[in-house]
């Protein structure tokens, strides 16, 4: 019996490494999951317009979603699968996390910023979009620059990350504002177009998006200064190298073909469901550079 109890000892050390080993293993197999069931689980968010939102007959649309379906294309073709079926899951801020590192999802495809921060928990593709705050202002005010703001009440949405920015790089544009708070973006467009406030200042995407949606949508103007910049992209498993080089390769051929900027203009440009709005959001200085140069680098 005590001849025995080095090999037994053994036995369990090497089942104990083979264990670890495989548990260590499995939070970075993302393609073989896929290969194994044929199918991909994408995270897509439920009103983020234009990057993935409900559309025409409740299903999952948009600039995010067209990505990640031309990712799930490639990744089909490198697994030489005959079929790959998308699963769609949807997800919200608090769980996307989570959803993600369980598995449950493969990919999120919406509008998440990539972040330092974040990336202690998950990994980023490269940029696919690049927000900036922004102000917008009515037509009929004349105002062309944010200095014409100085002395004067604008609106922040409650909650919004834009009066943080406005803390933390303070300029002489920004200085000797009266801030008052909206609710929700809808109470500050309200704000704004009521005259109770002569600017508002948010992520330019949403405020596209909210002035896409408004019936007045021409008695808005967003100006071009900018006072920061968030690097979005889509967000996979945190260390699983061999999945996230398909998903940058993907990006990157979108991006030096030209098929990257087709789908913008599609997206920003150009009637969208479900109404036909049009966001009219040019691709910024800052995309244009990602997209020549593509990278994954966290929001500065």
């Amino acid at each position: 019996m005590q001849r025995r109890l080095p090999s037994l000892a053994i036995l369990l050390l090497l089942l104990a490494v083979c264990g670890a080993a495989k548990v260590a293993h499995a939070g970075s197999d993302t393609l073989e999951k896929i290969r194994s069931s044929k199918r991909i689980s994408i995270g897509y968010r439920e009103a983020s317009v234009p990057f993935s939102y409900l559309g025409d007959q409740q299903r999952p649309v948009g600039f995010s979603v067209d990505l990640c379906v031309a990712i799930s294309e490639r990744i089909k073709a490198v697994l030489k699968l005959y079929a790959l079926d998308i699963a769609y899951t949807s997800v919200n801020a608090s769980n996307r996390i989570p959803l993600l590192q369980n598995g449950t999802i493969d990919i999120e495809c919406g509008s998440t910023t990539n972040t330092v921060e974040r990336q202690k928990q998950v990994g980023f593709s490269f940029t696919t979009f690049v927000s900036q705050p922004r102000f917008m202002v009515t037509a009929a005010s004349g105002i062309v620059d944010p200095r014409d703001l100085r002395g004067k009440t604008v609106v922040i949405t409650q909650g919004s990350g834009a009066l943080a920015i406005a803390q933390k790089h303070p300029s002489e544009d920004l200085a000797g504002l009266t801030v008052t708070n909206a609710k929700d973006h809808a109470e500050s467009l309200f704000t704004l177009r009521t005259g109770r406030a002569a600017g508002w200042l948010e992520e330019d995407v949403v405020l596209a998006g909210t002035r896409a949606l408004a019936s007045d949508a021409g008695n808005f103007v967003i100006l071009p200064k900018v006072y920061a910049t968030f690097n979005d992209a889509l967000m996979i498993r945190k260390d699983d190298a061999d999945f996230k080089s398909i998903v940058d390769e993907t990006i990157a051929t979108m991006m030096k073909s030209g098929e990257f900027a087709s789908l913008y203009d599609k997206w920003f440009n150009s009637p969208i469901q479900p109404a036909g709005q049009v966001l009219n959001l040019p691709i910024s200085a800052a995309l244009k550079r990602v997209i020549d140069a593509p990278s994954d680098n966290p929001t500065p």
